[in-house]
């Protein structure tokens, strides 16, 4: 994923137009030092376990934290609350490497989870199939230019003990073309934000890379019922009418194009609704350049979902779209916003202080290493009405 991450130094110059540039709607403030949650060299089980994407919480049925954002053998941070984490070895989705595109199972990361009961989880997954690992795939050689993500759905019934893969796979969101079409770059959609509730329906952003007809950015995407992967839907500038099934099932037919929402310049790192005032609250990382003239997580707040305010910097460092050379040896990625007060088991929600969670990462030489901690960060929060 780091690779895909900085893919997107070159697929934008600057940022996307802004809705509301003149009136901040809330200020966040760091008010403490760096926690380390996780150290890779001292906590892992393997050489696999690395934080690797964003931070995502829920509170089990006994009242325990889980906290995923793991490598794609995928393995979950638990803990009696958030100061008592400790990776538990357990492989609860395992990636399988498998040459098929059709089976949706080469390389997948658990990035969003959502539990009403602390039992039954439905989760999205962002998985990547690099055609250049298997032979007569691809074209070309690079993994760049054979790269095809996809969103996928996935569901545990043990508390995130384990998460079960159906057969057909469950695509939440595809391109409306298979892995061969279009080599030679990146394609896809990838890196979902956490699920939020607003109501009767469920949300996630998440990025897509552009084709014909599909302008690259941020889709919002919406369901009634999380239990059917079908039922998402993606905002198409007059609604959730936009919709992209798996290409390679039997009868497939596009389901038209979604309208990019937001200023983000990459994915997004997490939404929160503010409880006080019903504000949303993302965070994502920026690198500099354009819109953004200096690197670092960013936060930018919203009404709507849709229009969203201008972006103010919140951690100010070298980011993992900017030159590692210029570094100066550590670079940030993968922000999220989790308030351990939260009610609920989702923590979707933030009061007047939450945690920034977050991914440092060691720079040798010029290259980003797999040598990296989640750390969290205390931030106070206002927004105003």
């Amino acid at each position: 994923m780091r690779r895909l991450l900085a893919l997107l130094v070159a697929l934008v110059a600057g940022g996307a137009a802004l809705a509301e540039p003149a009136i901040p709607l809330s200020a966040l403030t760091v008010v403490g030092p760096a926690r380390t949650i996780f150290k890779a060299g001292r906590d892992a089980c393997d050489g696999h376990d690395v934080p690797d994407a964003p931070a995502r919480a829920i509170r089990e049925a006994d009242g325990a934290v889980a906290l995923f954002g793991m490598h794609d053998r995928n393995r979950v941070l638990r803990g009696p609350d958030f100061d008592r984490l400790t990776l538990d070895c357990r492989i609860v989705l395992d990636s399988g490497l498998k040459a098929d595109p059709a089976a949706y199972d080469d390389h997948t990361w658990i990035t969003a989870t959502w539990t009403e009961d602390g039992r039954r989880i439905e989760a999205l997954l962002h998985h990547e199939y690099h055609a250049n690992e298997h032979p007569g795939r691809c074209t070309a050689t690079t993994m760049m230019a054979c790269w095809y993500n996809t969103i996928l759905a996935a569901r545990s019934d043990d508390g995130g003990r384990s998460f079960l893969r159906t057969s057909p796979p469950q695509v939440v969101a595809a391109a409306p073309f298979r892995q061969e079409v279009g080599q030679g770059r990146h394609r896809g959609f990838f890196n979902p934000t956490n699920t939020v509730r607003d109501g009767a329906h469920w949300y996630f952003w998440a990025s897509n890379t552009g084709w014909d007809g599909q302008p690259f950015g941020i889709c919002l995407f919406r369901s009634d019922d999380l239990r059917d992967p079908g039922r998402w839907r993606a905002w198409d500038g007059q609604g959730f009418g936009a919709r992209f099934p798996d290409p390679y099932r039997a009868g497939f037919r596009p389901g038209g194009t979604c309208r990019p929402v937001g200023p983000f310049p990459a994915p997004v790192g997490s939404v929160s609704r503010h409880r006080g005032t019903g504000a949303w609250i993302a965070v994502f990382l920026a690198g500099a350049g354009g819109a953004f003239a200096r690197p670092g997580i960013y936060w930018t707040t919203s009404r709507d979902k849709l229009a969203w305010d201008e972006p103010r910097l919140l951690v100010a460092a070298p980011s993992l779209y900017d030159d590692p050379c210029t570094s100066g040896g550590e670079v940030v990625s993968y922000p999220s916003l989790i308030d351990a007060t939260a009610p609920g088991r989702n923590f979707d929600t933030v009061g007047d202080g939450a945690d920034l969670y977050y991914v440092t990462m060691k720079v040798k030489g010029c290259e980003v290493t797999s040598e990296r901690d989640l750390v969290r960060r205390p931030v106070a929060i206002k927004v105003w009405p």
